[in-house]
C-alpha cells in the first residue's frame, strides 16, 4: 500500500503523486552564493532591516492588487470592500539604513533559471501572492504560467525562466495516515523530497501548530517510537523544527542554495497586546502601531526558531519579520477576507501590504549576494 502524506489542509501526496512533483523539480545548479547570516544583519551594508518603524509614503503601495487577476480572494481586501486605504501608505523604515526599493526587473534578472520556493502555511502563500504580484506588475507584458496541483503552485516567469513556487507543508514535518489514525511525526521529513533541488528555499512553520479540534489535522503526535494524544505545542513545534534543522544541515549545499527561515508571523486577537485593551482584535484597525517597540513583548515561537538556528551548522537567514509585523495591527483583513463578517481574519495579511515588506527585504538581502 502507497503511503499517504497529508498537507495542512488534508491533501494527500501519495507515492505517485510525489513522483510527478518530482519531475518539475529539475535541479538547476546556480553560480556560487556567500553564505548568508541568521542575524538579519547584511553583510555588506551592516545594516539590521529589522529594527526600525513605519512611516507614512504617498508613493505607497508598490502595486494595484486589482492588476493582478491570481491574488487569491482572502488576501484583497480592497475586492473584499475594505473602505479604508490608509493602511497602504506605510513603508517600513529601518533605523540605520534605507530598505532599497523593490525591482522586479532587477529581481528577475538576477534569478532568471533559478526556482525559488516558498515551504509552509498560508503565510508562505501569503508571500508568495505577494512577490508575485509585486513581479508581474513591474513586469506587466511578459507571459506567465500558473499551474497548481494539489499542495504544490508554480508561477512561472517564462521569458526569464524564473520559477516562483509554493509547497504547503505546514508544519515542515510529516503527516502521515496510519491505523490508529493522521499521526503528525516530528521525526519523520519526507517532504522534503518535494523541496530538494530548489536554487532559493522560504521555510515558515507555526500557526496550525496550536490547532485544535475540527482544524487539528492530526489524530497523535510521534517522537521516536512513542505516540502522544497530545503535547505541549511549543515543545512540539520546536522539536519538529529540529527535525528541519538537521535536514538542512545534512542536505544542503550552500554554494548551491540559499536558505531563508520566514521567522513568525503575528495575529492580532487582543488590543491589550498594542496597549488599547478595549479593541478585541484587528476590526476596524486603520493605523500601525508607531515607534520601534510593541508592548506585547517578543513572540514566544520566535525565541524557539532563534533557538533552534542557533544550533545550524549550515547558513540560514532568518527573515525576522515578527517585530516589524507586530506593528501593525492595522494590516490584517479583519472582515473583508474570504469570510467576510462571518470570520475574522487578524493572521493574514491584505495585499498590497505588509508581506511586501518582507519581500523587499528579501530582495534586498538576495541582491547583495
Amino acid at each position: 500500500m502507497a503511503l499517504r502524506f497529508y498537507s495542512h489542509n488534508g491533501c494527500v501526496l501519495t507515492v505517485g503523486a510525489e513522483a510527478f512533483l518530482l519531475q518539475v523539480l529539475v535541479v538547476v545548479v546556480s553560480l556560487h552564493q556567500q553564505p548568508l547570516n541568521v542575524k538579519g544583519v547584511t553583510e555588506k551594508s551592516g545594516c539590521d532591516y529589522f529594527q526600525g518603524n513605519w512611516v507614512y509614503d504617498n508613493s505607497y503601495p508598490l502595486y494595484d492588487t486589482s492588476k493582478c487577476a491570481f491574488i487569491e480572494k482572502e488576501f484583497n481586501c480592497q475586492k473584499n470592500g475594505r473602505p479604508d486605504k490608509l493602511y497602504l501608505k506605510y513603508k517600513w523604515k529601518p533605523s540605520g539604513c534605507d530598505l532599497p526599493r523593490f525591482d522586479g526587473q532587477d529581481f528577475l534578472r538576477r534569478n532568471k533559471g533559478k526556482k525559488i520556493m516558498f515551504v509552509g502555511d498560508s503565510l508562505s502563500l501569503n508571500q508568495w501572492q505577494s512577490l508575485t504580484c509585486m513581479l508581474y506588475t513591474s513586469v506587466p507584458h511578459t507571459a506567465y504560467t500558473d499551474v497548481r496541483r494539489e499542495s504544490l503552485s508554480i508561477f512561472t516567469f517564462t521569458e526569464y525562466n524564473v520559477s516562483l513556487m509554493l509547497f504547503r507543508y505546514a508544519f515542515l514535518v510529516d503527516i502521515v495516515a496510519e491505523k490508529i489514525g493522521r499521526v503528525l511525526k516530528l521525526d519523520s521529513i519526507q517532504g522534503s523530497k518535494i523541496w530538494q533541488g530548489a536554487d532559493t528555499l522560504i521555510f515558515n512553520s507555526w500557526h496550525w501548530w496550536l490547532h485544535t479540534g475540527r482544524k487539528q489535522p492530526w489524530d497523535y503526535i510521534q517522537e521516536g517510537n512513542k505516540y502522544y494524544k497530545d503535547m505541549d505545542r511549543l515543545a512540539a513545534y520546536e522539536k519538529g523544527l529540529s527535525t528541519w534543522a538537521k535536514w538542512v544541515d545534512s542536505n544542503v549545499d550552500p554554494s548551491r542554495t540559499r536558505v531563508f527561515f520566514q521567522g513568525v508571523s503575528p495575529d492580532h486577537m487582543n488590543g491589550s497586546d498594542w496597549n488599547e485593551p478595549q479593541a478585541k482584535n484587528c476590526q476596524a484597525q486603520k493605523q500601525p502601531v508607531f515607534g520601534s517597540r510593541y508592548s506585547g513583548g517578543p513572540h514566544p515561537a520566535e525565541i524557539k526558531v532563534r533557538n533552534v538556528l542557533s544550533r545550524m551548522v549550515k547558513p540560514v537567514y532568518l527573515l525576522d519579520v515578527t517585530m516589524l509585523s507586530q506593528l501593525r495591527k492595522d494590516g490584517h483583513p479583519s472582515v473583508y477576507g474570504s469570510g467576510g463578517h462571518l470570520d475574522m481574519d487578524c493572521s493574514h495579511w491584505c495585499l498590497a501590504g505588509v508581506p511586501d515588506t518582507w519581500n523587499q527585504i528579501l530582495y534586498a538581502t538576495l541582491s547583495q549576494h
